[in-house]
Parts: structure tokens; C-alpha cells; sequence
């Protein structure tokens, strides 16, 4: 275990895209628990969309950012943490955190399912997609999907989990050929287009033919007007996200129909996953056994090497990533 301790701070406020200068890494001596706290070195962080949003106002200039982590627990003076256990927590982007028990979940430990997993489809990207799906959306068996974002995690997440549910034709969107051909080859999608090739309603309209039911919006802004043309009556538009105004948040938005949403009876609704942590017990019950028996594959980009986070996150921002992008300690 090292000496000293590294955080992540941001530094600056970003106008578009943020960029290595508006964040820090700060070195300190490493931290000792006092009575009630143990000491977590580690292992694995996530880096998320909505850390961008959170650059604009939510994270405090000069402190750490905050995000979901998964350490060991190497020193306790806490009967109930105990050395050696690997434990969840939201301190984020540091070597080492200070947590006590009420600040962490224990992890349970599944044959054959990695610790990565626990922030990728068992963790808060596929509490979303599964939330996404079966408490807003409500996916009947059979019925047609089409996902903006789909090559991120919880895109990637959505088309998984969604296939399992037995949903019918898959679409998704992305920003690359090389993304749209991954999304048919490896990750199951019917058909998939890159939204740079043209107007969104066109490609929509070539990809999906017959409509859709249910559209898992990512992104926003034009691709969401394409699937309020697209959807069929009683559709479902579920809101994750919305990637295209991160980073230009001035910028005008498509119109739409909006007669279209009267008279094909749609529902948009948007959440917020920790609206929904009590339904983490029911995701686990679902996904590992499918993780066990390889019906459930993971979708993840692993960058190595903490001091190498901030490059992830900008990465993703970028897009260079497949599905959920998670940076790995050196030696975990």
C-alpha cells in the first residue's frame, strides 16, 4: 500500500467540452481512519455522463469528484468492515477513501462474474437500462426498440437486456460505422445507423420501416423529433439522458410534431436511477444468472491506471469507448 494518496479535483468550469485543464490531480499523505471509519484503497472507478452535467454547477470547485468506486477495505478500526472485504462506494475519483459502514454496500461475490460488473450491468448503468425498461417503458414481449447512444453503457446495457426480455426488432444509433457494425455483429441490434450520415427521421425511417413501441433516448435532440415521428400508438419514449446538449447547452433544438404525442397516445417520462435503488436486489436476481451461463455478455472499455482517469472520462465524452468505460487500478 502507498504512502500517499491521489485525488481528482476540478479545477475550472468548461464553456463545451471540458478539457485536461479543468481538472487537477492533487497528492496528499495517505488517510487513516479514526474509530467507526475504515480506510478503502481502490480498485475500480466509473466515469459517467452526468459527470459532465455536474461540471456545470454540481461539483465544488477544489474538491474531489464524486462517482461510483469499488475498493478493498485495507485498514478498519470498525468491527463491521472488515480488512480484505471489497466494498461499493460513491467517493470517486481518489486512491483511498475514508468511508464508514453506512457509506458503503458490501458486494456479494457470483461465480464466474467479475468485479467490473458491479459497475457496468449490475451496477448503476444497468439499473438504469433495466429501470429504462421494465418500470417506465414496460416492455411487452415482441415489441420494437430503438435506442439512441447505443454503443455506450447503457446503451449496449438496453439492447442486452432487452433481447432477454424477449422484446422483437432492436435499432440503434451511434456515432461511427465502426460502432454501427459492432452494434449488429457483437452486441445483437437488427440494424443500426450512424447519425453523421444524415437527417435522423430518414435513417430512423430506413432502419426501422414499420415504427417502433419504445424508444430509449440517450441523446436528445434530433433523434428524439425521428422517433416521435416513428412511434407507433401507445409508444414509450424513456429519457436517460441527453449526450447532445452536454456540451452545447445553448444550442437549438429540434421541433417535433407535437400533435403526434395526442394522437398516438405516446408517454415520454423521464427518472432518475436513484429513484430506483430498491430494485438493484431484483436486477441482480435477473442478470447473473444470465452472466453465469453467457447468455449476458459484458460490454466494457477497461483503461488501465488511475492517473489515466481523466483521459477515460474525455475519451467517453469523445465517444472512443464501447460500452461502459471503467478505469481499472494498476495492480487490482
Amino acid at each position: 500500500m502507498t504512502e500517499t494518496a491521489l485525488t481528482v479535483h476540478q479545477v475550472a468550469r468548461p464553456h463545451g467540452f471540458p478539457t485536461a485543464e479543468h481538472f487537477a490531480f492533487v497528492e496528499s499523505p495517505r488517510p487513516e481512519p479514526e474509530v467507526g471509519s475504515a480506510l478503502v484503497e481502490n480498485l475500480y472507478w466509473s466515469v459517467d455522463p452526468y459527470h459532465r452535467e455536474l461540471m456545470d454547477g454540481g461539483f465544488v470547485l477544489g474538491e474531489a469528484l464524486e462517482g461510483r468506486t469499488i475498493g478493498r477495505v485495507v485498514a478498519s478500526r470498525t468491527p463491521e468492515l472488515a480488512e480484505g472485504e471489497i466494498v461499493f462506494h460513491r467517493q470517486g475519483w481518489r486512491t483511498h477513501a475514508v468511508v464508514t459502514p453506512e457509506d458503503v454496500r458490501r458486494l456479494p461475490r457470483f461465480d464466474g462474474v467479475p468485479l467490473t460488473a458491479f459497475l457496468s450491468v449490475l451496477g448503476g448503468t444497468g439499473l438504469t437500462a433495466y429501470v429504462g425498461l421494465t418500470r417506465i417503458a414496460r416492455l411487452q414481449e415482441g415489441e420494437d426498440l430503438f435506442v439512441s447512444g447505443a454503443a455506450g453503457g447503457v446503451g449496449t446495457a438496453t439492447a442486452r437486456f432487452a433481447r432477454l426480455l424477449g422484446a422483437g426488432r432492436l435499432v440503434g444509433s451511434a456515432g461511427s460505422a465502426e460502432k454501427v457494425a459492432h452494434l449488429v455483429r457483437d452486441v445483437g441490434f437488427d440494424a443500426a445507423f450512424d447519425y453523421h450520415e444524415g437527417p435522423a427521421s430518414d435513417l430512423l425511417g430506413k432502419a426501422a420501416p414499420d415504427g417502433i413501441d419504445v424508444f430509449v433516448d440517450n441523446v436528445g435532440g434530433e433523434q428524439l423529433a425521428a422517433a416521435v415521428g416513428a412511434l407507433r400508438e401507445f409508444g414509450r419514449i424513456v429519457r436517460v439522458g441527453t449526450i447532445s446538449q452536454y456540451n452545447t447547452p445553448g444550442a437549438t433544438q429540434p421541433r417535433f410534431n407535437h400533435a403526434d404525442i395526442v394522437e398516438k397516445s405516446i408517454r415520454m417520462e423521464g427518472f432518475l436511477v436513484r429513484n430506483y435503488r430498491d430494485v438493484q436486489d431484483e436486477l441482480q436476481e435477473f442478470a447473473v444468472p444470465h452472466l453465469q451461463s453467457g447468455a449476458l455478455v459484458l460490454d466494457e472499455t477497461v483503461v488501465d491506471g488511475f492517473e489515466n482517469i481523466v483521459d477515460a472520462f474525455l475519451g467517453m465524452l469523445r465517444g472512443r469507448n464501447t460500452g461502459k468505460i471503467i478505469v481499472r487500478a494498476a495492480r487490482p
